[in-house]
């Protein structure tokens, strides 16, 4: 390959390669400031960020790509779906059905705690990122100097996805689109190299506000607007410390993300199943009770989530989620999991392991 093939070839060239690593959609968006920069800016000046400080430290080269690459011409957005079908061990069909209810009845068959599709399988992360590898020598090869990112990256991501037409805005902030509805990974290769943008997609939403009714903590506080301090993603992932009391029975049996607003969606009545299978249900975490987790040390922590993005809650954050949904769908089977997790010498797990137990005692005498 050498710098002085047409773009119209090398464009259709990185198509075809980002086809054969097994991207479902490639399109390209000029490295131009993200549409919505004035209002992430204000949505850090309101705190809506919660403890992720991280945002505002990178704020800056957010809002302008050319901060990240100088001379940075085009933004080459990929999408890569990780739909699974409806999970086996569970009698709804995310997606398709309504999602479970925030407060469930004890001694359900959630016993078994919910986690967000997109960590069910392997690290979405490793596996992208070694794609990007084989398109970013492609590009060099061509003349081109890049930076390439998987949701990692000081990015807006979504944003720059949108120009590009992988998809359009929806009222929970998600990015959608009409072929895979809400389950799909992005991925972003800034690149010096010039290609021909294409348009953005019309927003296709309507009137719908099916994603807000139906975040169980109300932390879409308007159409395109997110409290993250309120939505159970951000308690169960991203906040490191103690879970605020009153958010805790609103988590209901999710132990690792949610995807309430994302089942919501009637788009996704038209989801097709990933062709990658590395983002299929782990079995051995599938046929885990919640208080079978309880029994984790740190060793066994991360050979069960090795290459798993759980493990980015560390054994601590993981097991203080377990006991929240313990205290709100757990029974008197629970107790002696939680009487020994109350005893831990991890404070954070101790801690919510007896606020649990006095969930269960409280529902044995009403």
């Amino acid at each position: 390959m050498n710098a002085q093939k047409p773009l119209a070839d090398r464009r259709g060239q990185v198509v075809g390669l980002t086809r054969e690593l097994g991207f479902d959609l490639c399109r390209f968006a000029k490295a131009d400031a993200p549409e919505h920069a004035a209002e992430f800016r204000d949505w850090l000046d309101r705190g809506d960020a919660g403890e992720m400080n991280y945002l505002a430290r990178n704020s800056a080269r957010r809002c302008d790509p050319r901060l990240i690459l100088p001379d940075a011409k085009t933004l080459i957005v990929l999408a890569l779906n990780y739909f699974q079908g409806a999970p086996k061990t569970s009698p709804i069909g995310a997606g398709v059905s309504p999602a479970r209810p925030a407060t469930l009845t004890a001694g359900t068959a959630a016993t078994t705690g919910q986690i967000a599709r997109y960590a069910w399988g392997e690290d979405y992360h490793n596996l992208i990122e070694k794609k990007l590898m084989v398109i970013d020598r492609f590009l060099r090869e061509c003349g081109g100097r890049q930076k390439c990112y998987v949701d990692t990256g000081p990015m807006l991501e979504r944003d720059h996805a949108a120009s590009a037409g992988i998809g359009w805005h929806g009222k929970s902030t998600m990015l959608l689109n009409r072929e895979f509805g809400t389950w799909f990974f992005l991925a972003e290769i800034l690149t010096t190299l010039e290609f021909v943008p294409d348009t953005a997609q019309k927003n296709y939403c309507g009137c719908c506000t099916r994603c807000i009714d139906a975040c169980p903590t109300g932390a879409i506080t308007a159409p395109h607007q997110v409290d993250a301090r309120r939505c159970i993603s951000y308690l169960t992932i991203e906040l490191k410390g103690s879970i605020p009391n009153e958010l805790r029975p609103l988590i209901g049996d999710r132990i690792y993300g949610c995807d309430d607003c994302l089942n919501a969606c009637p788009w996704n009545r038209f989801a097709k199943v990933s062709h990658e299978t590395a983002f299929a249900m782990r079995p051995e975490v599938a046929a885990m009770k919640l208080r079978d987790y309880l029994k984790l040390d740190d060793d066994k922590f991360r050979r069960l989530f090795h290459n798993s993005p759980i493990k980015r809650t560390k054994r601590r954050g993981l097991l203080r989620n377990v006991c929240v949904a313990l205290g709100n769908v757990g029974t008197a089977e629970d107790l002696p999991a939680l009487e020994k997790a109350r005893v831990d010498s991890e404070p954070l797990i101790a801690e919510h392991a007896q606020w649990a137990i006095e969930q269960i005692h409280a529902r044995a005498v009403a």
